[in-house]
């Protein structure tokens, strides 16, 4: 069984999606010994965004930019891991009611049709069923589902909306919000969601 953890936090140590996302994995490590994490920091390592000289390659042009040629090696890599694993735990703080380009560059780069998914007469189908997600959510404000504020969500419901388009259907979030509040709230939304972390079952 193989894991694959992304962060995408630029807080480093202080960053709340990071702890969480970290305290999902040892739990999943738990349920599953001998699991083979492979794991990236998209902030300190991020993949390039895509660009026309990315997509010129894809349809078949040749490069001879070597640093654009390391990139796009990056990127199958990315999407060979996605396809391998069998868990997927992102780690992903809210900007700006969105997530962090550096996630949404890897989601670019593995978000492939033909690969992760495929256009049918039916519409489209993602092509990784069978795998299991868990979102490590960290925001400032809260968004609860029936109020004005909902329709600002575009981390948690894009990020959904996402894996679900790539065939995952087995989603599960564990959200901090609120933690921009002061100390306190961010003390609670963290110790709320640790519990919700040592609730996970195999």
């Amino acid at each position: 069984m193989q894991l694959l953890h992304l962060d995408s936090s630029v807080l480093g140590a202080d960053s709340v999606s990071r702890q969480l996302s970290m305290e999902i994995v040892a739990r999943l490590r738990t349920l599953y010994p001998g699991i083979r994490v492979v794991s990236h920091d998209l902030a300190a390592n991020p993949v390039a965004h895509l660009s026309g000289a990315h997509m010129a390659v894809r349809n078949g042009v040749v490069s001879e930019d070597p640093a654009l040629n390391a990139d796009l090696v990056k990127g199958d890599s990315y999407l060979e891991e996605l396809i391998a694993c069998d868990i997927l735990v992102l780690g992903v703080p809210m900007y700006n009611f969105s997530i962090p380009t550096s996630l949404k560059a890897w989601i670019d780069r593995v978000a492939v049709a033909g690969k992760t998914f495929r256009y049918t007469e039916a519409g489209p189908e993602g092509l990784l069923q069978g795998k299991r997600a868990f979102i490590a959510s960290a925001r400032g404000s809260v968004y609860p589902p029936d109020s004005m504020f909902a329709a600002n969500d575009h981390q948690e419901s894009y990020l959904t909306a996402l894996l679900r388009f790539l065939g995952i259907e087995d989603i599960e979030i564990v959200r901090a919000e609120g933690i921009a509040f002061g100390p306190e709230a961010r003390a609670a939304a963290v110790t709320q969601a640790l519990a919700s972390i040592a609730a996970i079952a195999a």
